[in-house]
């Protein structure tokens, strides 16, 4: 498995993470082994978030893996918070309450990431700010990150929050990649050159700050996935077919090897509930692409060169 640094906190994790978002309704054994094959194959990197079943996905990991402290020091375990019924929720309240509750969740007495999951539009940063430093004095979270913001969103909490975030989680796929069609149609008066997320991708790469990409089979928003969809991405998966036969890999690691090329060093977070397709993922580590290549599927999911 392929390690990178997450954001400017010089951990080292691995370049797939497995999220939990599903986990809830299968039975504790499958569970078990979900997160057995994903440990064998260097996925020590767990997403959560408190929303995720109402709380039971986090409940129901810590009894699939059985947790303990021998075993939590060996992973790496992110939630997310902020998310809910009819809202966003930024408030200190809210944060300190929904981190109690996942650790309570989780069975553990920190976790290494916190996430704020989606933009509050009344957000104030500096109750923010001092949510943070509370979990940090703590030592309930070790580092803090955000989900879906631009630019503006992230350097007005880093204002406050003593450049706090480390990662931002964004929905990218080869099928769904904004972020790169933007930067690609500069100057351009077409409609992928609307710029829709303020180069949420190069600021990134700036200021040292991980994007996790999610829903990384996805086409739109959970329209469905690209991968075997032959009546909307016909070219794209044959030319997916034709790389993961000459690289001796599955589709899906085809797909996570495209996110992987990109030398902003994203982290996958994938969230399937098959461990041999899971561990079938882990191989796209082994795989990288040409330009030629990347490009290749780029165009074949329709999109264009200027």
């Amino acid at each position: 498995m392929n390690e990178i640094t997450l954001g400017r906190t010089g951990l080292k994790a691995p370049q797939i993470g497995l999220g939990c978002m599903r986990i809830a309704g299968m039975e504790l054994s499958q569970g078990e082994k979900l997160i057995r094959t994903a440990m064998e194959n260097g996925i020590h990197f767990f997403d959560h978030a408190d929303i995720y079943g109402g709380g039971e996905c986090e409940s129901f990991f810590a009894k699939a893996c059985g947790m303990n402290s021998s075993l939590r020091e060996k992973m790496i375990l992110q939630t997310k918070c902020s998310i809910r019924p009819g809202c966003f929720d930024f408030s200190k309240e809210h944060i300190l309450k929904s981190v109690d509750g996942s650790l309570s969740r989780l069975h553990t007495d920190y976790v290494d990431f916190l996430l704020l999951h989606r933009p509050d539009a009344l957000m104030e940063p500096e109750e923010v700010a001092e949510a943070f430093r509370v979990l940090k004095e703590s030592g309930k979270v070790r580092y803090f990150g955000v989900s879906n913001q631009n630019p503006g969103q992230m350097a007005l909490l880093n204002k406050y929050c003593d450049n706090a975030i480390q990662v931002n989680q964004l929905q990218f796929s080869i099928a769904h990649c904004g972020m790169i069609d933007a930067g690609l149609n500069v100057n351009m008066d077409n409609h992928e050159g609307v710029v829709r997320d303020s180069g949420v991708l190069e600021y990134c790469r700036l200021h040292d700050i991980t994007i996790q990409a999610w829903s990384p089979f996805q086409y739109g928003m959970f329209e469905g996935v690209f991968l075997g969809n032959t009546e909307k991405y016909a070219k794209l998966n044959e030319i997916i077919d034709r790389l993961a036969a000459k690289y001796g890999v599955s589709n899906s690691a085809i797909a996570v090897a495209w996110i992987s090329r990109h030398p902003a060093k994203i982290q996958t977070i994938v969230g399937t509930t098959n461990p041999e397709r899971l561990a079938g993922i882990c191989a796209s580590c082994s795989v990288t692409l040409t330009r030629e290549e990347w490009y290749e599927l780029y165009l074949a999911a329709g999109k264009k060169l200027p």
